[in-house]
């Protein structure tokens, strides 16, 4: 199977910003659509991200305008840029495949807190 690193978290305040990265293991992953998933205690893993194998992009109305979403085939790596980041993108965050997700990785925290 194809093994997801995440990488990139950590505390920042209100408005700050970060930039994870998601490290894929195998040149599959240049073919498939990829997203940012994240997870906050006591509530569903919920899809933030998403980008295509084309580069199209959707982002939950929650990030929209302060996220984006980005790949890097050659380098089998995914990125997302997190800008005026708030209290409520406190979260592990994952990546994987849409589509046909693989096993889920250990993600990376994300707190953002003053």
């Amino acid at each position: 199977q194809v093994h997801l690193v995440e990488s990139g978290g950590g505390l920042v305040q209100p408005g700050g910003s970060l930039r994870l990265s998601c490290a894929a293991s195998k040149s599959i992953f240049s073919i498939g659509g990829m997203g940012w998933y994240r997870q906050a205690p006591g509530r569903q893993r919920e899809l933030v991200a998403q980008i295509t194998s084309g580069g199209n992009t959707n982002y939950a109305d929650s990030v929209k305008g302060r996220f984006t979403i980005s790949r890097d085939n050659a380098k089998l790596t995914l990125y997302l840029q997190m800008n005026n980041l708030k209290p409520e993108d406190t979260a592990v965050y994952y990546c994987n495949f849409v589509s046909a997700p693989t096993t889920w990785g250990q993600g990376t925290q994300v707190t953002v807190s003053s």
